[in-house]
């Protein structure tokens, strides 16, 4: 049996925000019990509304942010504290796509030495082999010879992002961290670049964790599908079983806002209001405020993550699953 190659267990992390120079520190939990497991190869997307703590979560896999509690581990080993010996020899096997590439790329160093320097840094191959490698990944990528001594300000935004991925797999790693990797460009930029991401991947084996808000392009490129509410997962599922037949109130609001070409938006649920401040949480179940069929269990106990048959999860009182509803 494969073993996996990523697993977060109870993950936790906690910010002391101040509000005024003088305010008293406030504890905001911004990932807040957090599970998953990954296996080589896979990929799972993580989505939800701005501020549910996807970005944070992605920090954490990749040991960036350290948790307050929760542990992660990486090819069935604890993964190592920030800064250490052992931290720095995992960052050539795990890396980091970000979402403004423009902002990720040093704008005084050219698109060929940004991309080998992986190659230096990890000292992965003789220096006479850099540039092969660095031609070799550009093409890979989908950009032109005659791109690599331009600037990060010379290209377009698809080539920026292009060129930050073709860096993010110099080392040749296992797990790929994309943080709304495509949010930034235009639609059919958005489709070549997830393509792109989708061919690579299949061709390197490389398990990648794709974090973003548009649900269209998580449906496209994950095989599981992950919702995050307010710190907290609420419902986990392959692809096609959330798309077509999600349970938990939240995850069908999200579904429903999805346009299929050529149909009006029939039956969708819109939220209503905005998310809780996650520095002064709701009682019970953290959507209740916002959830059309909360009742009275909903606003004092919070519902537990736990398997609904077939292969998914929710947090829900009111989804019946393996074992009965607390509503029941």
């Amino acid at each position: 049996m494969t073993s996996a190659l990523l697993e977060a267990n109870n993950l936790v992390r906690v910010y002391q925000v101040r509000r005024g120079l003088f305010g008293t520190p406030t504890p905001v939990r911004a990932v807040n019990g957090v599970s998953i497991k990954l296996m080589p190869g896979e990929t799972l997307g993580i989505v939800g509304e701005s501020g549910s703590g996807k970005s944070t979560l992605g920090r954490m896999l990749l040991g960036i942010d350290p948790p307050q509690s929760g542990e992660v581990k990486f090819e069935g080993k604890p993964m190592a504290a920030p800064g250490t010996a052992g931290w720095r020899a995992l960052r050539a096997r795990m890396q980091f796509v970000y979402q403004d590439p423009l902002a990720a790329l040093d704008r005084r160093l050219t698109i060929a030495t940004q991309i080998g320097e992986p190659l230096d840094i990890h000292k992965l191959i003789p220096k006479e082999h850099r540039a092969a490698r660095v031609e070799e990944l550009m093409s890979a990528v989908g950009l032109r010879r005659d791109q690599a001594d331009r600037f990060p300000h010379e290209l377009s935004g698809g080539q920026r992002q292009r060129a930050v991925i073709a860096r993010a797999l110099a080392s040749r790693p296992r797990l790929l961290v994309c943080d709304e990797p495509v949010s930034a460009l235009d639609v059919s930029i958005q489709a070549q670049v997830v393509n792109m991401l989708r061919d690579l991947q299949e061709q390197n084996r490389i398990a990648m964790i794709f974090i973003s808000h548009d649900l269209k392009v998580v449906r496209n490129i994950a095989d599981r599908v992950a919702v995050m509410y307010l710190g907290q997962i609420v419902e986990e599922a392959s692809s096609d079983v959330i798309f077509q037949s999600p349970r938990h109130p939240y995850t069908e609001a999200l579904v429903s806002s999805v346009p299929v070409p050529g149909k009006i938006l029939e039956g969708r649920r819109i939220l209503q209001g905005e998310p809780p401040n996650p520095a002064n949480r709701p009682s019970g179940c953290a959507f209740h405020p916002r959830c059309p069929l909360a009742s009275d269990i909903c606003r004092t106990s919070a519902p537990d993550l736990r398997s609904i048959g077939g292969g998914r999860t929710a947090a829900c009182h009111l989804v019946p699953g393996e074992t009965a509803p607390v509503a029941a």
